[in-house]
Protein backbone atom coordinates (compact mmCIF):
# COMPACT_ATOMS: atom_id res chain seq x y z
CA UNK A 1 0.00 0.00 0.00
CA UNK A 2 1.59 3.30 -0.86
CA UNK A 3 0.58 6.36 0.79
CA UNK A 4 1.28 9.40 -0.65
CA UNK A 5 3.86 11.93 0.89
CA UNK A 6 2.69 14.81 2.80
CA UNK A 7 -1.01 13.20 3.45
CA UNK A 8 0.27 11.99 7.12
CA UNK A 9 1.08 15.43 8.02
CA UNK A 10 -1.91 16.91 6.72
CA UNK A 11 -3.83 14.08 8.70
CA UNK A 12 -2.41 14.79 11.48
CA UNK A 13 -2.46 18.61 11.18
CA UNK A 14 -6.35 18.19 10.72
CA UNK A 15 -6.63 16.38 13.74
CA UNK A 16 -4.34 18.32 15.39
CA UNK A 17 -6.43 21.61 14.36
CA UNK A 18 -9.40 19.90 15.60
CA UNK A 19 -8.03 19.24 19.13
CA UNK A 20 -7.16 22.54 20.03
CA UNK A 21 -10.79 23.96 18.45
CA UNK A 22 -12.62 21.33 21.19
CA UNK A 23 -10.07 22.53 23.87
CA UNK A 24 -10.48 26.25 23.22
CA UNK A 25 -13.44 26.75 26.07
CA UNK A 26 -11.81 24.18 28.58
CA UNK A 27 -7.85 25.94 28.44
CA UNK A 28 -6.29 29.24 28.31
CA UNK A 29 -6.92 30.62 25.02
CA UNK A 30 -2.95 31.06 24.62
CA UNK A 31 -2.76 27.47 24.49
CA UNK A 32 -5.59 26.99 22.40
CA UNK A 33 -4.25 29.34 19.62
CA UNK A 34 -1.07 27.56 19.57
CA UNK A 35 -2.20 23.89 19.27
CA UNK A 36 -4.53 25.25 16.28
CA UNK A 37 -1.54 27.10 14.87
CA UNK A 38 0.57 23.87 15.06
CA UNK A 39 -1.99 21.77 13.41
CA UNK A 40 -2.44 24.78 10.53
CA UNK A 41 1.57 24.75 10.17
CA UNK A 42 1.20 20.52 9.75
CA UNK A 43 -2.00 20.94 7.02
CA UNK A 44 -0.15 23.61 5.32
CA UNK A 45 4.05 21.94 5.23
CA UNK A 46 2.26 18.47 4.12
CA UNK A 47 0.02 19.59 1.25
CA UNK A 48 3.10 21.51 -0.09
CA UNK A 49 4.64 18.44 0.28
CA UNK A 50 2.18 17.02 -1.54
CA UNK A 51 2.52 19.42 -4.35
CA UNK A 52 5.83 19.01 -4.76
CA UNK A 53 5.79 15.00 -5.18
CA UNK A 54 7.28 13.69 -8.52
CA UNK A 55 5.05 13.95 -11.85
CA UNK A 56 3.55 17.38 -10.48
CA UNK A 57 5.92 19.85 -11.58
CA UNK A 58 3.15 22.16 -13.33
CA UNK A 59 1.46 22.70 -10.07
CA UNK A 60 5.25 23.10 -8.40
CA UNK A 61 5.85 25.78 -10.96
CA UNK A 62 2.77 27.36 -10.42
CA UNK A 63 3.05 27.17 -6.35
CA UNK A 64 6.43 28.94 -7.25
CA UNK A 65 5.44 31.34 -9.56
CA UNK A 66 2.93 32.25 -6.80
CA UNK A 67 5.23 32.25 -3.69
CA UNK A 68 7.51 34.60 -5.87
CA UNK A 69 5.02 37.12 -6.16
CA UNK A 70 4.91 37.90 -2.44
CA UNK A 71 8.90 38.60 -2.71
Amino acid sequence: MHIKQGLVPTVLGTAVTATGLVLRNSIPKVYSSGIVGYGLAHIVLGSVDMIHEKGNHNTAKQFNKVLNAFK
